[in-house]
């Protein structure tokens, strides 16, 4: 049934009214936040940067928390978002696969990024909180966050990875629009970006070094927290209303997908679109779950399971992850969200546990995917997300070699019409490969080199 329709849609009282949270299926716990000492934390330390409410569901192990009723009015203006069978793009690649992509970039804001971001405006609020300070790489997150706020009614201040601020001018005009301040980092606003700014006056940024700043300006007052826009569990629970709806569709269609596919920076959008269906798997399923990362910056590929800190300034707990060191410095690759050096403690669990498989891929094959999606399906991708259409037109060609008639899902994560420079780099041929040194990686190890082990690690 269904199986020819272009779109697969739900209503809107279809869509999920709880959040699914994988850390009740786990085979083996996912290894606590630890001080560095190795002792793990209590609640309470985190409460100078997250209000109790999200500290709570960061540490739950309940497998479905409700989604609250203001929350569920607000994702309503996009939500649930459409299911599609990309026919044209099977067509070109001649496979006898079937792809279908969960179409993220129809949020106000152009990405998955708002499935979190309200929720975590609403219980910020909820608690009192006036301000949130967050990070911003390609600015998505920023974006998204800047909106919510406005739609709840606390104000927002983004740091923004400095190559970003300088790339994607039109990423800070969206956050200025809906009322956001937004700063380059590092900036000489916080006692961190001063400090790198001395000694790296002419440094690109990071994410990590974004995280300091403004976790630094959240925990010097009270009326003010910090928001993050992947790898915490919070963030992968409210991202797993993309799998749980695309589940939907698919009983709607009478199929299930062989393989599921999303891009990893810190690994909300591949979380969203893949717990659920890890789910599946760990009961029993038969699925193939790859996540997609640059190979500028290979964190689940090449980065050690390790203890680590999420920000350069080790102002956050260590998490067990897998992580190219906190100090790790990106190259100056289009794809801005994926430039984080950590990668979320789940995502990086489910891989230790053999749930997912990796894969790191060049930049300038992602953007010939783009462009192949965008000549077949029209929409533009996000350099985020042309990742993950990289990987699932490399799935199809596999396919169409094995003669396999293989159900392909992926997580189109965002548009990239606020990206259209990385796509102008590209057409006029200034763009390049650059697979990361072992010698640099190690360079950035060297300061973890002393953090405790996580099990299994």
């Amino acid at each position: 049934m269904g199986t020819d329709l272009t779109k697969i849609i739900l209503d809107e009282h279809e869509m999920p009214r709880q959040w699914y949270n994988i850390q009740a299926d786990l085979p083996v716990p996912l290894p606590p936040p630890v001080g560095m000492d190795g002792t793990p934390i209590s609640p309470d330390d985190l409460a100078q940067v997250f209000p109790m409410n999200l500290i709570e569901q960061e540490m739950s192990t309940e497998r479905w928390i409700d989604i609250p009723e203001e929350v569920l009015s607000i994702l309503k203006l996009w939500r649930p978002s459409p299911l599609y069978r990309a026919k044209r793009l099977e067509k070109a690649l001649g496979t006898p696969a079937k792809i279908f992509y969960k179409n993220e970039g129809v949020s106000p804001a152009g990405s998955h990024k708002p499935n979190t971001a309200v929720p975590q405006a609403w219980y910020n609020k909820q608690f009192g909180i006036k301000y949130l300070t967050t990070e911003t790489g390609a600015g998505q997150w920023g974006s998204a966050l800047a909106m919510s706020c406005k739609l709840i009614g606390i104000e927002c201040k983004v740091f923004m990875v400095r190559i970003s601020f300088d790339q994607k001018p039109f990423r800070k005009i969206m956050m200025k629009t809906w009322g956001a301040e937004c700063i380059a980092s590092p900036s000489r606003e916080t006692a961190i970006g001063r400090r790198i700014l001395e000694e790296m006056p002419d440094t690109p940024g990071s994410l990590g070094i974004a995280i300091s700043e403004a976790i630094e300006q959240a925990v010097e007052r009270e009326d003010t927290r910090y928001a993050l826009g992947s790898v915490l569990n919070h963030v992968m629970l409210h991202q797993s209303i993309i799998g749980l709806e695309a589940q939907k569709q698919f009983e709607k269609i009478g199929l299930y997908p062989d393989v599921v596919i999303g891009c990893a920076g810190g690994g909300s959008n591949f979380a969203g679109i893949s717990f659920p269906f890890i789910c599946d798997k760990i009961h029993g399923k038969d699925i193939q779950i790859i996540a997609t990362e640059p190979e500028a910056c290979p964190t689940l590929t090449k980065g050690p399971y390790i203890y680590d800190s999420g920000d350069v300034a080790l102002m956050t707990p260590l998490l067990a992850m897998h992580s190219l060191g906190h100090g790790f410095i990106p190259p100056a690759i289009h794809a801005g969200g994926l430039r984080y050096h950590g990668m979320a403690p789940l995502v990086s669990h489910v891989k230790q546990l053999g749930l997912i498989e990796a894969t790191a891929l060049p930049q300038t094959e992602c953007y010939e995917a783009a462009l192949l999606f965008a000549h077949t399906e029209g929409f533009i991708p996000a350099p985020e997300t042309s990742h993950a259409i990289a990987q699932t037109i490399r799935e199809a060609k596999k396919a169409k070699e094995e003669g396999k008639e293989r159900v392909i899902l992926m997580n189109w994560s965002g548009h990239g019409l606020m990206d259209l420079q990385g796509y102008d780099a590209f057409l006029s041929g200034k763009l390049s490969d650059y697979a990361l040194p072992d010698e640099l990686l190690q360079q950035s190890l060297a300061a973890v080199r002393n953090h405790p082990k996580p099990p299994g690690a």
